[in-house]
């Protein structure tokens, strides 16, 4: 089965997603600089969710880009990876509105430790059909990103209900982190 239409199908619904979260983003009343002020959660949300979307985006591009085909099980992992980010915008809006509070910042890391579940579930069902000498096999290693940011995500959930603040210090540090490049796919394709 061809990769292209997954590719292509994967593409929209992500873009769906970013179109979705800024539709979210509602302009102040005012026609002053002071009447931004209450919206700024908000906006911090969206960054951050655009952000985030982004790095799913670019590392789902490279695990395509590694692999030379895919099949029904791959088309399920995907959708579930999908189905998760979905989710964000809903998670987003939620979580600016209501300024950061406890349960919407960890029902906001539940969905991103979903999201990277999801994430290592495609990865592990590429590398079952593309072999454990692949080319997606070689560049993913043992993935301590991808460990890492599960381990964080798991900590920062519960964190939430002592200090929103600090999940969503770890929620930009994961981001951080993700946000230096990965050249891990691309050193091992341009070998």
């Amino acid at each position: 089965m061809s990769k292209g239409r997954l590719e292509a199908f994967s593409d929209g619904v992500i873009a769906v997603i970013i179109t979705i979260m800024v539709l979210e983003l509602q302009a102040p009343h005012g026609a002053t600089l002071a009447d931004l002020k209450p919206k700024i959660p908000a906006f911090l949300s969206y960054v951050l969710s655009f952000i985030f979307v982004g790095i799913y985006w670019n590392n789902h591009h490279h695990l395509l880009h590694a692999i030379h085909k895919v099949n029904g099980r791959i088309l399920w992992a995907n959708l579930h990876l999908l189905f998760w980010l979905s989710l964000i915008p809903f998670a987003t809006d939620w979580m600016g509105v209501n300024h950061w509070s406890t349960v919407p910042v960890a029902v906001y890391g539940c969905l991103l430790f979903m999201a990277a579940t999801a994430f290592t579930i495609l990865a592990h069902e590429l590398i079952a059909l593309e072999g454990k000498d692949s080319t997606l096999a070689r560049a993913m290693g043992r993935d301590y990103k991808g460990k890492t940011s599960l381990l964080l995500y798991a900590v920062a959930i519960p964190l939430a209900y002592i200090n929103p603040r600090i999940s969503t210090a770890i929620y930009v540090l994961v981001a951080f982190i993700w946000l230096i490049p990965d050249r891990r796919i691309e050193r091992v394709v341009a070998e």
